[in-house]
């Protein structure tokens, strides 16, 4: 028995657990996992706690980094699209895309050309139609090669998510056009990052995600714990008993009434273990 039995952590990747902003940027190599947030996961594990990636990236995205990240609970992924079990290689759990997003994706991309998307299938493919910069960054970071293809509509289901990559000013259009002819009434709509707008079917977002693996896992929310940095995490942040948040995260997060820790370059998951072994001393 450890003092962390019953208790889920549940961490974003990106700008929460590990910070990939600068190599993002400057197209490195993504930086080593901060020695004291595997600390402080080791020792949270070793006492009987549940730790759980919560990510926006697709399986093909995050499946290279998954090694050097000490978990033992399935995790979160595609922006809350499905549930992943690393330990067995398999999904527990999915929630698709309709086949109508395909056709609304494509009048996206007919309606604002400088736009790119990424169509993410459940086979671990991440198909790309009208690739821009954005689109060889996030290639280039996440180390999952896109396959092209000439039309949205061309790419074979089952979709878990699509990625709109533009300007945010660009994005903040496409979000308008898709709200004006109902469609967003269908899916979630949210910004990643502000150059990157995800689209998942309702419901199918972080925070419902964490809610199912504690239910799978057997853990009360009252015990659940989040640590997210970017609009698509309000969700589980608002779902946890207390969500967390680097000092690095978006504005919106920061009004969200989550407790700041330090930023997530000097390992800010330490800083939410050092407050759950307080809490549950």
């Amino acid at each position: 028995m450890g003092k962390f039995d019953g208790v889920l952590l549940a961490s974003d990747f990106d700008n929460t657990l590990l910070y990939t902003e600068d190599a993002l940027r400057a197209g490195a190599p993504v930086p080593p996992l901060p020695e004291r947030n595997r600390q402080a996961l080791e020792y949270f594990m070793a006492q009987g706690g549940r730790f759980a990636i919560a990510t926006g990236r697709a399986l093909a995205a995050f499946i290279n980094y998954a090694e050097m990240v000490p978990m033992n609970a399935p995790g979160v992924v595609c922006n809350g699209a499905a549930i992943y079990d690393f330990a067995k290689g398999e999904y527990l759990e999915t929630a698709m895309l309709d086949a109508a997003a395909r056709e609304r994706g494509q009048a996206v991309l007919d309606r604002f050309p400088s736009v790119a998307v990424e169509a993410y299938h459940i086979d671990n493919v991440i198909h790309a139609v009208h690739p821009n910069e954005i689109s060889r960054q996030h290639e280039r970071i996440t180390k999952a090669a896109l396959t092209e293809a000439p039309s949205l509509t061309e790419v074979p289901l089952p979709l878990g998510k699509l990625l709109f990559e533009a300007e945010h000013a660009v994005l903040e259009e496409v979000l308008a056009f898709l709200t004006a002819r109902g469609w967003a009434e269908d899916y979630e709509l949210i910004f990643s990052v502000s150059h990157l707008l995800e689209m998942t079917i309702k419901g199918a977002n972080k925070g419902g995600m964490v809610r199912r693996l504690a239910a799978r896992l057997g853990i009360s929310m009252e015990h659940v714990y989040c640590a997210g940095d970017e609009a698509n995490d309000l969700s589980m942040l608002r779902a946890a008993a207390q969500g967390f948040a680097p000092v690095n995260c978006a504005p919106a997060v920061r009004d969200s009434g989550a407790v700041l820790v330090r930023h997530a370059a000097e390992g800010a998951l330490a800083d939410v273990v050092e407050f759950l072994d307080r809490r549950y001393s």
